[in-house]
């Protein structure tokens, strides 16, 4: 069952974590939100949702900009990890409990398997202000980077900082 993006607030509000939610049309893209999400303070950021071949899954959240070279993260090291690709919409509907499109850090509210590595882009959490979709793209919530750490890790993760400039 997936959250409702009222029961990610509770949460938040439980975890006494501030947030800003601002509503936009539907993004699909980081193309789409630099051209319509408009003037949202905050550094923005984008989530991947990989596999690799021996079964692992990745939630690597990084600065929109930024490319993720996954052959460069698999043989890197840093992760224990095999040769990396997308996952499909059927694994992150499930897994995650979102749809394409809308990939976020909050989606670990609804993951069961605790196996999931998450890595957290080192040169993002140089930024206060982070900025994710709310389990859906049609909003983007603000949130300080220790309140992200505070809830990935009530979540149970524990989440690696990865240097993407140092693969």
């Amino acid at each position: 069952m997936t959250t409702t993006e009222d029961a990610l607030f509770s949460l938040l509000d439980e975890l006494e974590i501030q947030t800003s939610t601002f509503r936009h049309a539907p993004l699909f893209t980081v193309e789409d939100s630099k051209s319509l999400r408009g003037e949202i303070p905050g550094k923005h950021c984008k989530s991947l949702f990989l596999k690799d071949k021996k079964g692992n899954f990745i939630l690597a959240v990084l600065l929109e900009d930024r490319r993720l070279d996954m052959k460069a993260l698999f043989k890197s090291g840093k992760l224990n990890i095999g040769r990396l690709s997308f996952a499909s919409a059927e694994r992150m509907i499930s897994m995650l409990g979102i749809k394409p499109g809308s990939v976020t850090p909050f989606s670990l509210i609804n993951v069961t398997h605790k196996d999931l590595i998450v890595v957290l882009d080192k040169d993002m959490l140089n930024f206060n202000y982070l900025n994710y979709h709310p389990l859906h793209n049609e909003a983007t919530t603000t949130i300080h980077k220790n309140d992200l750490i505070k809830f990935i890790e009530h979540l149970g993760f524990i989440p690696i900082i990865i240097d993407f400039d140092q693969l």
